[in-house]
């Protein structure tokens, strides 16, 4: 609990009412590998902050292949928020890589909290603000760049997800085969 309201601390102040109300508005949850968290096509109705595990956003192109688009891992939230708040159907998957624990908001506590804590609104805008960045950060490199320079550019952002993922999806997200990633890490040894 104190690792989701540490990070929340930084981009807002909280007053001892206001984290108490947080704390009884979440509940935790066990996800074993390879369970969704959130499901294309439908509304997605819950944010999460993951404790421990890796969860990947994927999608299927037009012809059918899962793409991984994302990966989140521990201290940082997990959701398809802007489904979420707008109460839409999602267009990804959000799935967990690994076992994982973490902390769950309904919306209905989600909304609670907005209409109780003054200022929520812009702490969440931050948070939201916060995550695009980091995911265009770590996509932009991906499209002008070489297989190999992609991989070491994955290595160096993702250095925790390198032995946690499979190489399919870490394949996926660089937008290669995965007998291409396969050789790019026996020559780069």
């Amino acid at each position: 609990m104190k690792e989701l309201i540490q990070y929340i601390l930084q981009f807002g102040n909280l007053n001892e009412q206001q984290i108490a109300l947080i704390e009884q508005k979440v509940s935790e949850i066990y996800l074993p590998k390879g369970q969704y968290f959130s499901e294309a096509g439908k509304i997605p109705r819950q944010v999460g902050f993951v404790l421990e595990g890796v969860f990947r956003f994927c999608y299927y192109n037009n012809k059918g292949e899962e793409i991984t688009d994302y990966f989140i891992d521990e201290n940082h939230f997990v959701t398809d928020y802007l489904n979420f708040d707008a109460n839409m159907a999602a267009s990804e998957y959000v799935q967990a890589v690994t076992d994982c624990r973490l902390l769950v908001f309904t919306k209905q506590d989600w909304d609670d909290i907005n209409n109780t804590i003054i200022d929520w609104d812009k702490i969440v805008t931050k948070i939201v603000q916060k995550c695009l960045t980091l995911k265009i950060e770590s996509r932009s490199p991906l499209v002008s760049e070489d297989a190999t320079t992609r991989y070491l550019s994955f290595i160096e952002k993702f250095p925790a997800l390198v032995n946690r993922v499979p190489l399919s999806y870490i394949a996926s997200y660089l937008g290669i085969t995965q007998q291409s990633l396969s050789r790019i890490r026996k020559n780069i040894r």
